[in-house]
């Protein structure tokens, strides 16, 4: 601290020898009339300036992005509005071809249907001939056996009456009996 109070000491000395005193001429601090005057005028001018040409652009400018943005907000809104629009579009004809799709699946699965039933019904009237066809030979064939297993019993029931009565029994009784006998 002392060190500044002695360097301040030496400064007003020097200033005294140089024939400056403390006291005399204007301020360092206060302005001169001259200088209020050019402050004043400049400040108008520029105040003018600003009020009639630079104000009115800045404004126009201001307004102007402001519009482009007000735009594109609307820009942004009408394109999502449309990408709502196509998507719901999309989702509809989606749904339209899932429709169709299903309807096709179901026709080509009633035609699959139809042909087996069709096929099946044809299956069974063939099985159905085949099987009456077989029962026919098999009951012209128990017929042509039934003929000779008839005599064939006849001739065994006469043999065996002849062999325990000691006589030829009758023809038309052993053919009777076995006819009763062969239709239980």
């Amino acid at each position: 601290m002392l060190t500044i109070v002695n360097h301040l000491q030496g400064l007003t000395h020097l200033a005294t020898e140089a024939g400056v005193e403390a006291g005399e001429g204007p301020g360092p601090i206060v302005p001169e009339l001259k200088e209020l005057a050019w402050g004043a005028g400049s400040f108008i001018v520029f105040a003018i300036a600003m009020r009639f040409w630079l104000f009115p652009r800045l404004k126009a400018g201001m307004e102007a992005r402001y519009a482009g943005i007000r735009a594109d907000h609307e820009a942004a809104d009408a394109e999502r509005a449309s990408a709502r629009a196509e998507v719901a579009d999309y989702e509809a004809q989606l749904v339209a071809v899932k429709a169709e799709a299903a309807a096709k699946v179901d026709a080509a699965r009633q035609t699959l249907e139809a042909e087996r039933q069709e096929q099946l019904t044809a299956l069974n009237a063939r099985l159905a001939d085949e099987r009456a066809a077989a029962a026919a030979e098999t009951e012209a064939a128990k017929a042509a056996v039934r003929d000779q297993i008839h005599a064939a019993v006849a001739d065994v029931a006469g043999r065996a009456g002849e062999l325990a009565t000691g006589r030829v029994p009758d023809a038309a009784v052993v053919a009777r009996v076995v006819d009763e006998v062969m239709a239980r």
